[in-house]
């Protein structure tokens, strides 16, 4: 009875004291939470931790966290990017020297798959895939229209060696969909892309990028024009985008003298790492040019940078790109990486070549191609702005840093012929549409041509710009005589070029633009002077024609638009 009696009051004291304690805790909890998301390194950890415990609606946590990475590391620099899991393989193929896949080059034309190139000995050609093929179907589904682009293309096509997929076509002048099993296997990607005699004397070589297999590559383009007797070479890296460091250490090593110095990395967790030659290389002596552009970049630069500032080259064409950055790959356990910029990289006189970025704002980088080009910086070298102090060769020459490698002899882009029509057709992609329909239609005479100018010859005499105005016409590029007319041997260029690239391999290609272009004119031209070898300062030759500054459309630079505009991808 007694305990009874102050049952009640046992109660009361217990709610209150229930209340006392849950309001300090609560009050407790709730700073605490705030405390660990406003302080501490793992703030976005545990950001992310109360939002997937907390938020009002079921959120995907790893959707949110591939949208905040590529954010957090574009706001350091241009060059820090992340890459998810599924696109790393498409990310480190080009530099591999090989992949795994079916072996076929393809273009999306109105939203299908068109092989443009089988290549030899490749799983697609022993299965009896044909150039001119338009895929249709992936392992019996349908593959046409939106869902159709290079990396949805790539991402069926590709896979694990000895893997199988099933790939549906439809043939020329055949009305039923033909369908092919084919046995993936190692596809070989080629660096150096062209290497031939220009003249009696001169060699060249094209360098599209530079991975794994560039060095050896370019010992066997060395030694193929070795016996062919090349006296002076030129080494393209024009549109050359760059690559790994190490590559383009052993290439410059093979023209450079014992100790000399190639490149060097800083940053402020990476102490100062030297590249020097060895002495060893085989082509210390022979008089050398190398050729860059708006487009060559990083890997490129490096090059063109150690043969410039060792007075080992003359560097002909336009200002690089400039990107002075080198980015560490790092992985995550999912499959997925980050390459991260660790440092810096200076060419022997100490210059460093990155062009100017706010960190935290790099909307407006890619941009700076696009502000050249109006500034006229591609039609005249006294429009280059050089940011920062003039460095100094090894012989006393004046060379800059800050923004790209200034070539020693500048050639303006050429506007010659340049109209509306011409930029329509090229931006448009009717051209590269016109060239892959003539070369379906008339497959079978086209391939008896074996030799690159016969095939040149013959489709000139075929006028191919006349049959492609007509088909510009039918497809929405009304006809302009008069600008037909001024811009036809632009035109007949483009429009050849592809054919040519269709039907041969790139190597033709390459040859046929060399044809008349005034960069590899201005190397010939020094050749025959014996400036190979720069000796003393002197302001650098401009050659060739100014011409006039046109309009930009579409937001792109008007450049080599027959060397651009490829959009050809591998499986």
């Amino acid at each position: 009875m007694k305990s009874n009696r102050y049952m009640p009051l046992m109660l009361a004291l217990c709610v209150v004291i229930g209340i006392v304690i849950g309001t300090f805790f609560a009050k407790h909890f709730s700073s605490n939470r705030l405390n660990i998301i406003n302080s501490g390194s793992n703030r976005l950890n545990n950001l992310l931790r109360i939002i997937d415990d907390q938020y009002v609606d079921a959120v995907n946590i790893d959707s949110l966290v591939e949208k905040a990475i590529p954010q957090i590391l574009s706001d350091l620099d241009p060059h820090s990017v992340y890459i998810s899991a599924k696109d790393v393989q498409t990310a480190t193929d080009d530099l591999k020297g090989s992949f795994s896949g079916v072996g076929i080059e393809f273009v999306i034309r109105e939203d299908t798959v068109h092989i443009q190139g089988v290549v030899k000995n490749s799983p697609a050609e022993r299965a009896g895939l044909l150039a001119g093929d338009k895929i249709i179907s992936v392992d019996g589904k349908p593959f046409v229209g939106k869902i159709v682009t290079n990396e949805e293309a790539q991402h069926r096509l590709k896979g694990p060696k000895d893997t199988k997929v099933t790939i549906g076509v439809l043939r020329y002048g055949e009305k039923k969909e033909k369908t092919f099993t084919v046995t993936r296997g190692e596809i070989p990607t080629r660096s150096v892309t062209a290497t031939y005699m220009l003249d009696d004397t001169t060699g060249y070589i094209r360098i599209k990028n530079f991975g794994e297999n560039t060095y050896p590559e370019m010992l066997i383009s060395l030694a193929k024009l070795s016996q062919e007797g090349f006296g002076n070479l030129i080494i393209d890296l024009r549109d050359n985008t760059g690559g790994y460091l190490q590559s383009a250490v052993q290439i410059a090593n093979e023209f450079l003298s014992t100790n000399k110095l190639i490149v060097y990395t800083e940053g402020r967790k990476s102490p100062r790492q030297e590249y020097r030659s060895d002495g060893r290389g085989s082509y210390q002596k022979i008089p050398l040019i190398v050729l860059i552009n708006e487009s060559s970049a990083s890997a490129s630069e490096i090059f063109a940078g150690a043969m410039q500032d060792n007075d080992r080259a003359t560097i002909i064409g336009r200002r690089s790109f400039g990107k002075g950055l080198v980015q560490q790959q790092l992985a995550f356990t999912d499959g997925s990486m980050i390459r991260l910029t660790i440092a810096r990289y200076y060419t022997p006189s100490g210059r460093c070549i990155q062009k100017p970025y706010s960190m935290g704002n790099t909307n407006g980088y890619e941009d700076d191609l696009l502000a050249r080009y109006e500034h006229g910086e591609f039609f005249s070298q006294d429009s280059i702005k050089h940011v920062g102090p003039a460095y100094h060769t090894s012989n006393g020459r004046e060379v800059y840093g800050g923004g790209g490698i200034t070539p020693d002899i500048f050639v303006p882009e050429d506007t010659l012929g340049m109209t509306s029509y011409y930029k329509r057709a090229s931006m448009s992609g009717l051209i590269l549409q016109f060239a892959f329909t003539y070369t379906d239609d008339n497959r079978v005479k086209l391939n008896t041509f074996k030799e690159m100018m016969e095939l040149s010859d013959y489709l000139v005499k075929q006028n191919t710009v006349e049959l492609f105005a007509t088909y510009a016409d039918k497809h929405g590029l009304q006809r302009r005589n008069l600008m037909i007319q001024k811009s036809h041997s632009l035109l007949e260029r483009y429009i050849n070029s592809r054919i040519i690239y269709n039907i041969m391999d790139e190597d033709a290609w390459v040859q046929y633009l060399n044809i008349g272009d005034p960069v590899i004119k201005a190397a010939q031209d020094v050749f025959n002077k014996n400036e190979a070898f720069p000796k003393k300062p002197e302001k650098a030759e401009e050659t060739g024609s100014k011409g006039q500054k046109v309009a930009v459309t579409t937001g792109y630079v008007l450049r080599d638009l027959t060397r651009k505009y490829r959009m050809v991808a591998m499986a």
